[in-house]
Parts: structure tokens; sequence; C-alpha cells
């Protein structure tokens, strides 16, 4: 094929190779934000050591919470790009109840819900710079997320990503339809560039 062709746009360093936005690492592949997700790849870790607890810690200062409204608290703080999983939610909460941090909310023994105890808001008190900070950084990307992660924008770049690797598999790609389509997507670009 020529240079800056179809192979070129599949390969290593082309926008769909391993490298590329469209690649696995790329924000849209499989493992991106706009991807399906997985894709066999690790994602970066949403909390250190610890913060989880923080934050599950805060939540339940402001009011009494069961697992599943703190699993969609954290959800709604990060614009809807992460929540964490039930297995790392309640053993948490466990560990905050025997260390004294939570107690049951009472009133509500049906669902186990929790509430921040003295202990837990003093602990808050001494740390609430480390607490803003955190939060600070979860309400960031949540923004980060919203800027480019519309339903209509994810639609959009799939579809494009859909044709045009439905396109290159269909083996009916001759060196001017090539050219034809590396010009359209440029010109889309330059054109997205200027809005």
């Amino acid at each position: 094929m020529m240079a800056g062709g179809w192979d070129d746009a599949f390969g290593r360093d082309g926008p769909f190779g391993p490298g590329g936005p469209f690649g696995p690492g790329g924000p849209f592949g499989p493992g991106g934000p706009f991807g399906k997700g997985g894709g066999g790849r690790r994602r970066r870790r949403m909390f250190g050591s610890g913060e989880l607890r923080l934050v599950l810690l805060k939540l339940l200062a402001d009011e009494a919470r069961h697992g599943y409204e703190l699993i969609k608290a954290v959800e709604d703080l990060t614009g809807g790009s992460y929540a964490p999983s039930p297995g790392t939610v309640y053993p948490t909460l466990s560990l905050l109840e025997d260390e004294g941090a939570i107690v049951p909310a009472k009133g509500d023994e049906t669902r186990k819900a929790f509430e921040a105890s003295d202990a837990g808001r003093e602990e808050l008190e001494e740390r609430a710079e480390e607490v803003e900070a955190l939060f600070d950084r979860l309400a960031g990307h949540g923004e980060r997320r919203r800027a480019y992660a519309t339903p209509e924008m994810f639609r959009a770049v799939g579809n494009l990503a859909t044709v045009l690797k439905n396109r290159a598999r269909s083996g009916k790609l001759d060196d001017d339809t090539i050219r034809e389509i590396v010009d359209l997507v440029d010109e889309l670009a330059k054109k997205i560039e200027r809005l």
C-alpha cells in the first residue's frame, strides 16, 4: 500500500493502530471513555490507598446512606465515569464500622444504612484539606468527562469508527478510495478544529 494510506492508518502509529485514538489505549478504543470498556487493559485506579475509605466517610457524614446509595453518590461525583463495586464498598464499610468511624443509622434497620460517628467526624475535621482535595479531584474528573463524553458525541464517533473498520475488513478498498476517506477524515478534523 501507499505511504500515508490504509496501512499507515491501521499501523502501529496510525489512528486505528495500538497507539492511535481508535486503538486499544485511545479515547475511542475499548479502554477509553468512548470505548466499550475492558479490552484486556488495566484501567488506572480511581482511588489510592485509603482514599475510598475517606470518600465514604465524608459521604456518610453528609447524610446517612446504605451501600447502594454510596455507590451511586461516587458515580455522581465522577460524572458517571466510575462507580465502585459492591466488592470494594461493603468491605470498606465494615472496616469503617470496626474502626468506630461509622455506626448503623437509627430507624433504617432493613437496608443497614450508616452514618458517621463522632470519631469519624473528628477524623474528617483533622483531614479536612485532604478530603477537600480528594473531592475536588473527583469533581474535576467528572467535569473532564462531561466536556467530551456526551451521548451524541459518543454515537457519532462510534458510527465513524464502525464504518471505517467495516470498510477496512471488507477488502474492497483501492488506493483511490483510501485517499478519499483519509481526505474526508482530515477535512472533518479541520472543520471541527475551527468551530
